[in-house]
């Protein structure tokens, strides 16, 4: 704007260059919106927390809280208190259950195993564990079911293990869960998003014990949503930490070529997006650019926002990263692998990733990764293997594939693959820039 003054032009051309702009970025913006799927990511679209209710609501955290000290008292005066649903967690593993039936074809389906307030609190009581309001966590609620929702760690208590599992209910790897869960299937989606909440939130728990500020113990507060520090000089409020993690698709300039990584913790001949921890006191953007650079001697210029998602299955010190998804364009091409960050790094073309992306079987994946929940659930102790799951159709071995649909990079990939709207978009508003500043 100040060349443009500088330039002597007239206010209303001015006026007509910047109305031109916004005009093309309101119609750009809105055909990339059309382009871009609203389906949530894994972990993402709880159906139990999308909205809290009002402090005076009785299913409101603080209300349930008051509701659950008198179930567990078992005080008669007090009013009719919601449904509680209570969802045990053992070292990180949520309780799940199958709906799988013997000789029936169709796919067995996982479900969380909620448990009633009195059946936690009776399963407890065997092992000598008194349930006290301190030990649960505020999930969420439904106000169709009049019902509340709430996590435990039972991790401590082992028998519990072999008193649920006479159920069919057994604690499983949320990993698993999610390359098990159907991501065309809203209502499964729901419950893996409620795991991951309910598995970050006790994780931090588990790791918040103390006031980082004077070391005092840290007590729980608002239904296990947030701690406070016991010490009445301190009284530190300490809030679940979050995460951020940027997740990148690096593009070639010519827009032909992907740049994708291999760590040596991936399964073989996976490839996927580059991906680092925001530092303090910089931005979404300039973190994409600097872990770009450290990892691959890539330098980048435009940033691109494509998505997020919540990703709780990272290591237990670190229980609720926030995976930022970007589309990064590449200044230079020449690759210089950190080997103590990366395995390698390499240029894909288009036409390598989309078959990449057609080869993995990924539906063939989620259903055995089902009939293996559903094995679990049932006790059997020899469990079927499944190392197969991205062989193509002939058997042989793919010589590459791409995370699964549960995964940002995923989506990221894909994206790009079959067509990036945000790269034709950002090339439409340059060209509409320079023209409109020649043109004046």
């Amino acid at each position: 704007m100040l060349s443009l003054l500088s330039a002597g032009q007239p206010p209303i051309a001015i006026f007509n260059f910047f109305s031109k702009t916004r005009t093309l970025t309101r119609t750009i913006s809105s055909r990339s919106i059309m382009s871009i799927s609203f389906k949530p990511h894994a972990f993402a679209g709880n159906p139990i927390r999308s909205q809290t209710p009002k402090p005076h609501d009785p299913l409101s955290p603080s209300s349930a809280f008051e509701s659950l000290k008198a179930q567990l008292l078992q005080r008669h005066d007090s009013p009719i208190s919601p449904h509680s649903k209570v969802l045990p967690f053992r070292k990180g593993r949520p309780l799940a259950t199958s709906s799988g039936c013997e000789g029936d074809d169709s796919v067995p389906n996982w479900h969380l195993g909620w448990i009633s307030l009195d059946d936690c609190k009776g399963i407890l009581a065997k092992e000598g564990v008194q349930l006290t309001e301190e030990s649960l966590v505020y999930l969420g609620s439904r106000s169709e079911e009049d019902a509340v929702y709430w996590a435990i760690d039972v991790s401590e208590q082992n028998a519990l293990v072999s008193e649920l599992g006479g159920r069919q209910l057994w604690f499983v790897e949320l990993r698993t869960l999610m390359v098990a869960t159907d991501w065309a299937n809203s209502v499964a989606m729901g419950e893996l998003a409620i795991a991951g909440h309910a598995r970050a939130m006790l994780e931090w728990h588990n790791t918040a014990r103390f006031c980082g500020h004077c070391g005092g113990k840290a007590v729980s507060m608002e239904a296990g949503r947030r701690k406070q520090c016991s010490n009445e000089l301190c009284k530190k409020r300490i809030y679940p930490r979050v995460d951020p993690v940027v997740i990148m698709l690096v593009i070639d300039r010519e827009n032909d070529r992907a740049l994708l990584s291999r760590q040596s913790r991936f399964v073989p001949r996976m490839w996927s997006c580059l991906a680092g921890f925001i530092e303090p006191g910089e931005s979404l953007e300039e973190a994409v650019r600097r872990e770009t650079y450290e990892e691959t001697g890539i330098e980048v210029g435009d940033v691109a926002y494509h998505s997020s998602q919540p990703w709780p299955v990272g290591p237990s010190s670190m229980p609720c990263q926030l995976m930022v998804g970007f589309f990064a364009y590449a200044k230079s091409l020449e690759i210089n692998v950190d080997k103590a960050e990366l395995e390698d790094a390499q240029w894909h073309s288009r036409e390598d990733v989309k078959k990449a992306l057609t080869v993995a079987e990924y539906e063939k994946a989620q259903k055995t990764a089902a009939a293996k929940v559903d094995q679990i659930c049932k006790g059997v102790e020899k469990l079927q293997n499944f190392s197969a799951d991205f062989n193509v159709d002939s058997g042989e071995l793919a010589p590459m594939f791409i995370p699964g649909p549960f995964a940002i990079a995923h989506h990221l990939i894909s994206t790009w693959a079959h067509g990036d709207p945000l790269t034709g978009a950002g090339a439409q508003l340059k060209q509409l820039s320079s023209s409109s500043i020649s043109n004046l």
